[in-house]
């Protein structure tokens, strides 16, 4: 069964097994499940369903592998012959999920 969601402002399309980065969940560790209720469609073939704007009663369980950090990103300014120059840098808070089961 394929489902898509809407996750941290995030829309993804996904079927059980899949694993998905996407940002950091708050208050969770590593073996700890999180429920999706903001199903946006599922279902597959003739028991596609669609929802206005989500379904209800669908919900989708993930399990949280392990939370991380993405790559490093330099963020530079520059102004010409001002003397003004900036660099920072950021890192995303990451959290890696397998989808476990989708209930449509």
């Amino acid at each position: 069964m394929k489902a898509t969601i809407k996750t941290q402002g995030k829309q993804f399309s996904v079927s059980e097994g899949d694993i998905l980065i996407v940002d950091r969940y708050p208050l969770t560790e590593a073996g700890s499940m999180v429920e999706i209720s903001e199903v946006l469609a599922a279902g597959e073939g003739a028991n596609f369903k669609v929802g206005t704007p989500f379904l209800n009663g669908a919900s989708v369980t993930a399990k949280v592998l392990e939370n991380k950090r993405g790559q490093k990103v330099i963020v530079f300014k520059k102004k010409k012959r001002k003397g003004y120059e900036r660099k920072r840098g950021h890192r995303q808070e990451l959290s890696v999920i397998k989808i476990e089961s989708i209930k449509a």
